[in-house]
């Protein structure tokens, strides 16, 4: 399958106005986007597809990468989800922050760098 970049999918295009990725999890993974759809903001989701198989990822159409538009009544609870995604799951930004906060090397130099800032402000007086 070939990994379908997915802010490039843009079909159908009688449907498709504009795409912004909200969250995806690259080769092999899955995307979700906020699609403009026909007049409107709508969440999409698809399957990006893979380096190492056949196709183009799901859904497709006509050999065209497409996005599947939720319905109404469940894009909000996506859109919850993954906000919790964004925070706590792997990569999120809690991870992240635990990893530089265990990084006592970078930490001496960030608190040099923002003590440095402070003595430079005094010393303007």
């Amino acid at each position: 399958m070939a990994y379908i970049e997915p802010a490039t999918v843009l079909a159908p295009k009688a449907s498709v106005r504009s795409v912004e990725i909200l969250y995806s999890t690259r080769n092999g993974g899955w995307s979700v986007a906020r699609v403009g759809w026909e007049g409107s903001d709508r969440v999409g989701i698809r399957w990006n597809g893979s380096e190492d198989g056949p196709g183009i990822g799901n859904p497709q159409s006509r050999g065209n990468a497409t996005w599947f538009i939720l319905p109404e009544e469940l894009a909000q609870a996506v859109l919850n989800r993954l906000d919790e995604i964004t925070m706590s799951g792997p990569g999120g930004l809690l991870e992240q922050y635990r990893e530089m906060a265990s990084d006592s090397q970078q930490e001496a130099e960030a608190e040099e760098w923002s003590e440095g800032l402070i003595g430079d402000a005094s010393a303007e007086g």
